[in-house]
């Protein structure tokens, strides 16, 4: 594939300059990016949690732990940590060099400061959970603790330490994720929450951005202050919003971006045909689901209606014929290929399809729905045509039940904050791996977490999330999580559909963009061959 003529600058001037009679400039090298949504901000702590958040925020921010292309964990401002003998106390060395793209230093109080606003109730930050191993973490999340009493703190400019609640060996990998990044604590100071506006920010990432067309496209350019500068080839990356996948894709085609961050999966035969190498499908650790509300004013809240919604689910239709084969259907929340796991079964989903409809219209009848009184429901999804589609799909398996299906669809950022409310009945919803461990999956439906759509409440579930935090033993602790999921898919808390593959459309003349299982690339690594 070809970068389209007249992007570049040399390009056009090969239109008003006889041929070799003019010398051109160097050709700027700007990645051009497609993403499905856009971040509700530029301040980690208020974003809404999508995969497109990590996509403009990785680049603009480093923690103190970063991503190889591979995936793999590696120094970010941290230099090197050790962890003390009974794995509760972390100390982090920072960089000398870790400037802000002011030129202002990041001081270990930058990372004091992201902690805190993170866990801050009021700010009410979706990624607040990824930092409860950190000792008083989620009592000050709760409101049940004060701020001082959090196990972060600067021993000086250049060493942050971490006491936790109970040893967290992944405890680096949670370093690597945005909510970790630090915030400038001398911006803030000076501008409180307007730190974000273009005018003000400033970034310690490879990036810092420059200009923000609201529903268009968010432009970043080379941050010089950046300790590793020397090492990014490109002068920039455009992250242009696309929500619609066909859109994306001719987009692609024209030369207009580099990658676009998914694709219509029901297509993966014809672009592998038509577009070769450019395809990336790839395995990674996700799952797609249908989140149920199980709050008291809605019909899904009667765990009979929620058995009968999945028992009549046909993942293997869903995933064969709408999605063409480009994913693998499931009944469990975290995916196969998660680290120290065996993959859980909802129960009854295996039997027959006759046997499974007959519980299900049994279940209904039970519950007080038929003929005479139908089961009406309303589903979200964001506007997408995969979305729309598998929706359709799944209302058309629940209508020989008598279900009517409304459904109700809305542009990324505005279906995420209505189902943050509970405005559904059923939605679609997605988990994309922070790092590989099951508890990252199965934490979305601890009570109180605000990525529990659901409002799934379970004391049983709460208490193995709660003891398997606290063990040692790596064999324990994942019987306890394997147990914990078995109790919310046997109380049928949400819908899992299928698990995700990362799909992606790259330009073959890019280099050092390798897929990976939790779907992170930074454009640090990339470079594009001219």
């Amino acid at each position: 594939m070809t970068r389209c003529l007249f992007k570049s600058l040399g390009a056009a001037l090969l239109l008003t300059c006889p041929l070799l009679a003019c010398p051109l400039p160097a050709q700027a090298a700007t990645l051009d990016i497609g993403i499905y949504g856009e971040p509700a901000s530029l301040d980690a702590a208020r974003v809404t949690g999508a995969v497109y958040d990590n996509d403009v925020l990785g680049d603009l921010f480093e923690g103190l732990v970063t991503l190889s292309p591979d995936g793999e964990y590696q120094p970010g401002v941290a230099t090197d940590w050790s962890v003390s003998d009974d794995g509760l106390t972390w100390t982090f060395n920072l960089r000398d060099d870790a400037r802000w793209s002011d030129g202002e230093p990041v001081t270990a109080e930058d990372f004091v400061l992201a902690f805190q606003r993170a866990l801050d109730p009021e700010i009410a930050s979706v990624y607040a959970n990824l930092l409860y191993p950190i000792k008083n973490a989620a009592a000050i999340n709760r409101g049940d603790a004060v701020m001082a009493s959090l196990g972060a703190r600067a021993v000086n400019d250049h060493r942050f330490e971490v006491r936790l609640e109970q040893p967290t060996p992944y405890l680096p990998t949670l370093m690597a994720h945005i909510i970790a990044a630090p915030v400038p604590a001398h911006v803030i100071r000076e501008h409180g929450n307007d730190w974000t506006q273009l005018s003000h920010i400033v970034t310690n990432g490879a990036f810092k951005p420059s200009r923000w067309v609201s529903h268009d496209h968010i432009e970043a350019v080379r941050n010089p202050q950046f300790h590793d500068a020397e090492s990014v080839d490109l002068d920039g990356v455009n992250y242009h919003l696309v929500e619609n996948l066909n859109t994306g894709l001719s987009r692609f085609r024209s030369g207009n971006l580099d990658v676009m961050r998914d694709f219509d999966a029901s297509r993966y035969q014809w672009l592998k045909e038509n577009l070769g190498n450019a395809v990336h499908l790839h395995n990674q650790l996700s799952t797609y689901y249908y989140a149920l509300n199980n709050r008291d004013d809605h019909p899904t809240s009667d765990v009979r209606v929620r058995e009968a919604l999945n028992l009549a689910l046909r993942r293997d239709i869903i995933t064969q014929k709408v999605l063409q084969g480009a994913a693998n259907p499931t009944s469990s929340l975290v995916p196969a290929g998660t680290a120290h796991y065996d993959v859980q079964t909802m129960p009854g989903v295996d039997a027959p399809m006759e046997a499974r409809l007959d519980r299900a219209r049994a279940l209904l009848k039970e519950a007080g729905y038929g003929p005479e009184h139908p089961l009406n429901l309303r589903l979200r999804f964001n506007s997408r045509d995969d979305h729309r589609r598998i929706a359709v799909a799944a209302a058309a398996m629940w209508k020989p039940l008598g279900i009517n299906i409304e459904m109700v669809n809305a542009e990324a950022n505005v279906h995420y904050a209505e189902i943050a409310r509970g405005d559904f009945d059923i939605a679609r919803a997605s988990w994309v791996a922070d790092f590989d461990d099951a508890s990252n999956f199965l934490g979305i439906l601890a009570s109180g977490n605000t990525k529990n759509y659901g409002g799934y409440h379970s004391a049983g579930f709460d208490q193995l999330m709660k003891q398997a935090a606290s063990q040692d033993d790596p064999d324990q602790r994942q019987q306890l999580l394997e147990q914990a999921e078995r109790q919310a898919l046997g109380d049928y808390a949400m819908a899992p559909i299928y698990a995700d593959a990362a799909r992606n459309l790259v330009n073959p003349d890019m280099t050092g963009w390798e897929d990976n299982a939790i779907n992170r690339h930074l454009s640090r690594w990339i470079s594009i061959n001219p």
